[in-house]
């Protein structure tokens, strides 16, 4: 039985490596705030989580089969949960059974039979339960993944299944002794050993009482034959040492079912702990519209930064544009009005559509990218190994040989460790280049040679914005679409700390 709630034709990996660039996209987008509102303290949940939202689905199709079924996870909360609690509780109850029993599960055949007829009526049980619920709610989802593990359980958990089931465990706890045959090999010695159903007498009770007893031959152990006990004991285990590893096996397969189905209900639980925690502060989220890559497309409508909100715990300000057709965006303006919250907040939105996840948008809409990137400014170098510009130039080199056409690479002040003049020389190149290769850009900038240089081409498929300002200096956080200007409004930032005036003679007229 396969769970396939991650993926059509597959399980999900969840010890799979991580891409080259996780730590970048961990540090640049604040990913240890989300996905600890989507973890809530469990590590399980963590875990599954950041291999999940760091392992982008490749295509269209396999976003929309997995947002289908978180829309059944939104719409069904508690029936996803009371699932998901119910395989924890197996795997869980496992784990207890194997302290008394797996120790000695491959040295001992009778202790592993014994064990696993335990564990697998405890299975059994939970089976029950799981197909309780798929008969009982089945009917409320309608994504293909739920649908068809639903239709599994209902086919495959049968009551004639149980019945048979119950039947064979019953069997298997030999109450009436073991029958087994075997033949003599070299050296008088036991081999081919063979575990028999056992007989059964047809005739009624009274019959079997007083009638003629069949003459069998038998031996009886002396009650302090301490040697003889050891030697039947392993006559016994030998007979029944292949039905005990088939059960063992059995009960494995089982157990990797439920551990299956609790790691792809995981990344949907948590799914809805991060919906949940975005709701009490108000703030909206939406199912994303992927796009096949080939034609550009980015829209959406009050886009907000996760993080941030999760960070503040109160609603923050949303963004909306419209850049169809766009291979470049370029954010510039008011220092400390919201460019950089409003990059990750695409870069973020990006990342979570492309898991299969909600967006935290009213709507989102972009083509489904081949790898997700960020290159953001670094602090200087602590240990003093290289400069500043060095090390950007080095991680723009590793970056260059992980990026795909279709790809999408989200900049954050990137080569302003140089002077003005050459910083956006060489970020004109390295962008010009990207979009050539059918490389998206959204590229966050003070360099106004590099804005104005693009800007002044009249690219058609350049998006230009501006952090909005108001006319007393003030910042509304909203970004909007504008011309680069010169200025970044250092100004404005140097009153609002010091209380000067932002004019240069009004900060002579206080100079000594």
């Amino acid at each position: 039985m396969k769970a396939y709630l991650m993926y059509r034709d597959r399980d999900f990996e969840l010890q799979k490596n991580p891409p080259p660039n996780a730590e970048d996209l961990r540090r640049d987008l604040g990913l240890d705030t989300l996905l600890g509102a989507m973890a809530r303290g469990d590590e399980f949940l963590l875990d599954v989580a950041r291999t999940a939202l760091l392992s982008s689905l490749g295509s269209r199709d396999e976003i929309l089969y997995r947002q289908a079924i978180l829309q059944d996870c939104l719409e069904n909360e508690s029936v996803v949960r009371d699932i998901y609690a119910l395989a924890v509780e197996t795997i869980e109850s496992r784990r207890k059974n194997f302290w008394l029993y797996g120790s000695s599960r491959y040295s001992n055949p009778g202790l592993t039979l014994h064990g696993s007829v335990e564990v697998l009526e405890l299975f059994v049980t939970m089976l029950k339960r799981l197909r309780a619920a798929a008969d009982q709610h089945g009917r409320l989802f309608s994504s293909d993944g739920f649908s068809r593990l639903f239709a599994m359980l209902q086919s495959e958990l049968s009551d004639d299944y149980f019945a048979e089931i119950q039947a064979h465990l019953h069997e298997l706890r030999f109450r009436g002794g073991v029958l087994a045959s075997a033949a003599l090999g070299p050296g008088n010695r036991g081999t081919d050993y063979v575990l028999r159903k056992a007989n059964t007498d047809p005739t009624n009770w009274f019959r079997r009482l007083v009638g003629r007893k069949k003459a069998v031959y038998s031996f009886r152990l002396a009650d302090r034959d301490e040697s003889g006990a050891k030697a039947v004991e392993e006559l016994r285990n030998r007979g029944i040492n292949l039905v005990a590893n088939a059960l063992s096996q059995s009960t494995d397969h089982i157990l990797s079912f439920f551990a299956m189905l609790r790691t792809e209900l995981a990344f949907y639980v948590a799914c809805l702990n991060l919906r949940g925690a975005l709701a009490e502060l108000g703030e909206p989220t939406g199912m994303p519209l992927p796009e096949d890559p080939a034609a550009p497309q980015l829209s959406f409508a009050e886009l907000y930064d996760p993080c941030l909100a999760l960070d503040l715990k109160r609603s923050v300000v949303g963004n909306a544009i419209d850049a169809e057709g766009r291979k470049l965006v370029i954010i510039t303006g008011a220092n400390q009005g919201g460019k950089s919250t409003f990059l990750r907040s695409m870069a973020l939105a990006q990342l979570m559509m492309q898991c299969g996840m909600f967006a935290p948008a009213r709507s989102f809409r972009s083509g489904v990218a081949s790898g997700i990137f960020t290159h953001y400014k670094r602090e200087e170098d602590a240990a003093m190994r290289s400069g500043k510009f060095d090390e950007e130039m080095s991680r723009m080199s590793a970056l260059a040989e992980l990026v795909r056409p279709d790809a999408m690479i989200f900049f954050n002040e990137s080569f302003a460790a140089t002077n003005e003049r050459e910083g956006s020389e060489i970020a004109r190149q390295i962008v010009s280049a990207l979009i050539e290769k059918r490389i998206r850009v959204c590229f966050v900038t003070h360099q106004f040679a590099f804005a104005h240089g693009f800007y002044a081409g009249r690219r058609g498929d350049a998006l230009f914005l501006r952090a909005e300002r108001r006319d007393d200096g003030g910042r509304t956080f909203k970004i909007v679409e504008g011309e680069p200007l010169q200025t970044s409004f250092g100004e404005d930032l140097y009153a609002q700390i010091f209380g000067a005036d932002s004019d240069e003679g009004g900060m002579r007229d206080r100079s000594p």
